[in-house]
């Protein structure tokens, strides 16, 4: 369990929040991760593996043209999924990871594209697809290594967004209740 996913998921309980997750090259890495944190279960609604790109069309809702065009690594594309996890799952947060693990080019895209998407309650950042945060990676590594880094790096851009989100009283309580944490 990573410090990261622990924060997350304390965060998320503090503010009576949920999260929903989407994932493509990460295959349930970012749910695995939550769901290792204990007490996971008040905030976390569930997760959509969406490896093959007609799921992220028919489940999570990515347009299909948008799909067509530009192929499932693509920065509205994980924009999309994180809203269509947010809304299938029926949670306040979405997040989502697509991109190129390897060991080839996919898309068009070389090996370590990747992009981390986060959709939130009150459309978290201006400027992208869905209303949320995208955030476009250049990864080395191997498979192993660029798949856990997109773990890291969707959960520190949610960590982020919640965190931003808190008023001052909402930190202090929320520091009182964690025993100065």
């Amino acid at each position: 369990m990573s410090s990261t996913a622990a924060d997350v998921v304390r965060l998320l309980t503090v503010r009576g929040e949920t999260l929903a997750v989407a994932e493509s090259l990460t295959g349930g890495m970012v749910a695995s991760e939550i769901t290792s944190v204990p007490g996971a279960s008040k905030a976390f609604r569930g997760s959509v593996t969406a490896y093959a790109t007609e799921l992220k069309r028919e489940i999570l809702g990515v347009d299909a043209t948008l799909l067509a065009a530009r192929g499932a690594v693509d920065a509205q594309v994980a924009a999309q999924m994180a809203v269509g996890a947010r809304k299938f799952l029926g949670a306040d947060w979405g997040i989502a990871t697509t991109g190129v693990a390897g060991p080839d080019a996919q898309d068009g895209q070389p090996v370590g594209t990747v992009f981390v998407a986060v959709d939130g309650p009150s459309g978290v950042a201006d400027g992208s697809a869905g209303g949320g945060k995208v955030e476009a990676l250049r990864l080395n590594g191997d498979r192993a290594e660029i798949r856990m880094e997109s773990v890291r790096s969707v959960l520190a851009l949610l960590l982020r967004e919640l965190a931003g989100e808190q008023t001052g009283n909402e930190r202090a309580q929320d520091t009182e209740r964690n025993g100065g944490f």
